[in-house]
């Protein structure tokens, strides 16, 4: 196997923004993370940037230390994007094949994914990906793979994902400011896919829900396919808001509980760790009560552990009940065999495993970065999925781009994404 450059991944959210470095494993196909770092993120707010100075400091401290880490510049990389502003609609595209013999090869299918991006797309939007769902070749259907088949007339059902220009071009702006060219603009989502979910898991039918600081993103696949793309204006901040409230304290210190003595409801009271692989942190003698002293010894007064479950079950429950909603709207509430992949920081909840469980009446479980080798034991979380996902996402058209595409799937060529001739003048225009 050929050398493959070094891939960096991007992920840019509204609490945090990482950076994740990888290679080709020498002796597999696998990735090989090499590098990994992450900051506190400025200047975002529910994944739309608000200050373009703050992003640009976040970036390039980030990036400054995983350049000392892996001992390399990093001056290229793929980015992640997200946010409520993104939209998706279905789209039909049909061409003539072009050849005497009808055989159907690459450029064919460019063009009837270029077809099917004639759509409508909403003002001041931009189209991100076009991800094709099914062939046609005259009258066969429900072909994956159509290059190297012969027919006269060639059909793909596609799905368009579109972004707010406003934001596209932000972004690009900070990556760019960053010293940093763009490779490729990914949906998160789409990202955190790559990372946590296996091909079987996508066959089957599944949902991937990243609940981040501020957004939750909804993945639905079946057959293989993207049934649901959606992003949520609600994440783990708002169970933040909801115990400073409830607690009556300033939202750091509402942080601080939360991550150390928060769980769902149905985790209080257990002497054994949740599903989630985190263990409650209950106080000696199965007290109940907790000090805000011991958190801050400023603070006065106290709270119970059940309140404190209580407060962040209502939260959770109305999250995955809006996420329900959505599975309902294409028919799958309930109907997805490979159950519910729960990831982002709002997935290390305990307790957060049962209370999708009860909602969603499907099986459910954590998703951490898979098929991936890396010394950093820190890797195996459910925050880091976007940054990983978006370096194996790289990998993965690297190879589409040496080899065919039908071994690649829904990673290569139904990834292929289709920036706007003002997006890339943005590019270029930062570059110089």
């Amino acid at each position: 196997m050929s050398q493959v450059e070094l891939i960096t991944g991007i992920d840019i959210g509204s609490s945090s923004t990482r950076i994740a470095v990888g290679e080709a494993s020498q002796d597999s196909d696998r990735v090989n993370i090499i590098g990994f770092s992450e900051g506190e993120s400025n200047g975002v707010s529910k994944g739309v940037i608000r200050s373009i100075e703050e992003v640009v400091e976040s970036v390039i401290s980030v990036k400054t230390r995983a350049e000392k880490m892996t001992s390399m510049r990093i001056d290229h990389a793929i980015v992640g994007i997200s946010g409520s502003h993104i939209t998706a609609q279905d789209s039909k595209g049909v061409i003539a094949v072009a050849r005497a013999d009808g055989e159907i090869r690459e450029d064919d299918v460019d063009r009837v994914l270029e077809a099917a991006q004639a759509v409508s797309v909403p003002p001041n939007y931009e189209i991100i990906h076009v991800l094709p769902k099914t062939f046609s070749i005259d009258n066969q259907t429900d072909i994956k793979d159509p290059i190297g088949m012969n027919g006269v007339r060639l059909e793909v059902e596609a799905q368009i994902i579109e972004g707010q220009s406003a934001h596209i071009k932000n972004l690009t702006k900070a990556v760019s400011l960053s010293g940093l060219s763009i490779d490729d603009l990914v949906l998160s989502s789409l990202a955190s896919s790559e990372a946590a979910l296996t091909e079987r898991q996508k066959d089957l039918g599944v949902v991937l829900i990243n609940i981040g600081a501020a957004t939750t993103s909804i993945l639905v696949f079946e057959e293989g396919d993207i049934l649901l793309v959606k992003v949520l204006p609600i994440g783990s901040a708002h169970i933040t808001n909801d115990i400073a409230i409830g607690l009556r304290t300033n939202i750091d210190i509402a942080e601080k509980i939360k991550i150390q003595y928060g769980s769902t409801l149905s985790s209080i009271g257990k002497g054994h760790s949740s599903s989630t692989g985190h263990t409650p942190r209950h106080m000696p003698g199965g007290q109940d009560e907790v000090s805000l002293s011991q958190i801050d010894e400023q603070e006065e007064g106290g709270f119970s552990r059940k309140y404190l479950a209580e407060i962040i079950e209502a939260r959770v429950e109305e999250i995955f009940h809006l996420v329900d909603k959505e599975l309902k709207s294409v028919e799958k509430s309930g109907k997805l065999p490979a159950g519910a992949i729960l990831t982002g920081g709002g997935a290390k909840l305990p307790g957060v495993i049962e209370s999708a469980k009860r909602v969603f009446r499907l099986p459910a479980s954590i998703g951490a970065p898979i098929s991936v080798d890396s010394a950093i034991d820190k890797l195996n979380n459910p925050e880091y999925t976007t940054a990983v996902g978006l370096v194996k996402w790289g990998y993965a058209n690297q190879i589409s781009s040496q080899g065919s595409f039908g071994s690649i799937g829904i990673r290569g060529f139904k990834g292929i994404h289709a920036i706007g001739s003002k997006f890339k003048s943005v590019i270029h225009f930062f570059k110089s």
